[in-house]
Formats: structure tokens, sequence, C-alpha cells
């Protein structure tokens, strides 16, 4: 497992921030779609072990083999460019500016709620055979999982919205330093390692993930579940995106710029 040191890898992490600010728009359409697609596709595996197995840790310790898969891939999660994107602007690199990076997570945001959506539909018709008959196990859990985690945080009001933040943004510290930990390795094997434990925690804790959450709650809706499309986006979607960012950019983006990179002054020694 070949080790980058931190300076090396963050300026990778600049990098690759930069990288996807210039990307063509139809590139980054489908690298998101994609990742959505495969990352939902992870979720739905994940439920389905836990609901067969009774035993919700092995689901968790199998899910980031979704996330490792696209990473190698290079396909891209709105998570992951909400770290990435703004490094290549504090940097000033050419070209990178904050239109831009609005540009890049709207645009990955659309993809990766269309490739999640996408396997919401497919599944939804697995797990009822054709929308002929009422959902199978796996089906009815997704549904419950959607009540509990949109008009279960509803239902404690404010105290709610703050706990669906926290979770958010306690998801892409973790989901962030998965895609950072994967660019300290140079070998298939390190990155796999390096990326699968912080995936593992984030889906172990029940954090909250705005791409997962793109599948789980359309999905819901789709088996049953007893919440509404605006349930979904006032008290999931839209709390979860925003604490994802401040989660990825606050606690892994800047501080590893600031520290690795932009490192201050070495203490003077009388």
């Amino acid at each position: 497992m070949a080790y980058l040191a931190p300076a090396e890898f963050v300026t990778k992490m600049i990098d690759a921030g930069e990288s996807k600010l210039l990307m063509s728009t139809r590139d980054t359409l489908i690298r998101a779609y994609m990742a959505g697609a495969i990352l939902a596709l992870a979720a739905a595996f994940a439920v389905s072990i836990t609901v067969n197995t009774g035993n919700p840790l092995i689901g968790a310790l199998l899910f980031p083999v979704g996330f490792c898969m696209l990473y190698l891939l290079g396909f891209d999660l709105l998570t992951g460019v909400f770290t990435l994107a703004p490094l290549a602007v504090l940097d000033r690199r050419p070209g990178a500016t904050w239109s831009g990076v609005m540009r890049n997570w709207s645009l990955v945001f659309t993809g990766n709620f269309a490739g999640a959506l996408t396997v919401a539909v497919f599944m939804a018709i697995i797990f009822t055979n054709g929308f002929s008959e009422a959902p199978n196990a796996i089906g009815q859990k997704i549904g419950h999982i959607g009540e509990g985690r949109t008009v279960g945080y509803a239902a404690h009001g404010a105290a709610g919205m703050l706990t669906l933040f926290v979770r958010a943004v306690m998801c892409n510290w973790m989901v962030s330093t998965g895609v950072v930990a994967a660019m300290m390795s140079t070998s298939v094997s390190g990155k796999v390692i390096a990326m699968w434990m912080p995936i593992l925690v984030f889906f172990y804790m029940g954090f909250e993930h705005s791409i997962v959450n793109m599948y789980l709650f359309p999905s819901g809706l789709m088996l049953g579940g007893q919440f509404t499309f605006m349930d979904y986006l006032i008290w999931n979607e839209i709390p979860t995106v925003l604490g994802n960012l401040v989660g990825g950019l606050t606690f892994v983006g800047a501080t590893l710029y600031s520290t690795h990179y932009k490192t201050a002054p070495k203490r003077k020694v009388a």
C-alpha cells in the first residue's frame, strides 16, 4: 500500500477540484448519474442484507462496496464535490470561480438524483412484482425508513431539524474522509481499505447522506410509505444537502487545506 504524505494528497484534492470545475457538462452529468445509481443500488443491497439477516451491522459492513466501485470508476457524488471543488477556488487555480462551483454542484445534484431515482423505480418494480402486489419485506422496510426520517423528525419540531442537520454534517465528515483517504494510496487495495472504514461508520450510525436519501425516500413513497414528497424535501433532503455541505467543507476540505497546504509559519523558539 503506497502511502502519500498529507501535503501530497492535499495537492491531489485541489487538482481534483480543478478538474471537476473544468469538466464538460456532458461528462459531469454522466458521471454524476452513474454515481447516484451505483450508490442507490448499494443502499438497496445493504437494506436487503439487513432485512434478510436481521443484523444491521452486516448490511453496514458490505454497503461500502458501492462507494468503492463508483470512486474507482471515476464517478462523482455531490458529497465529494462539496469538499473538493471549492479548494480550486481557494487556491486561485486558472478558470476556477465560485460561479463554476455552483454550476458543478447543480449538475452533480441533478445527475445524482436522476441516477438514484432510476434505481428507485427499478427496485420498486422488483419488490412488488411490477406493482402487481404489496411490497415484500424489504420494500416495507424501505417505506418505514422514509417515514421515520421525515415525519419522525417533524414530530420533534426544531429539535428534530437540529438532529437531522447534525446527522448530515457527521455524514459528510465521514464520507469526505473516505474520498480523501482514497487519495492517500496509489494502489487499488490501499484505496479500498482506506475508503471502507469511514463509509462503514456513516452507514451503521444512521447518518444522513443526501444521495442515499435520493434513493430511499422516492423509493419509500412508491412502496407505500406514509409521508409526502414535501415531507421528504423539507424534513430530509434540503437540510441533509446543507448539512453535507457544511460537514465536508468544514471538517475535511478546509481543515486539510489550511494545515497541510497553507501551513502556518513555524513558531519561533526564544
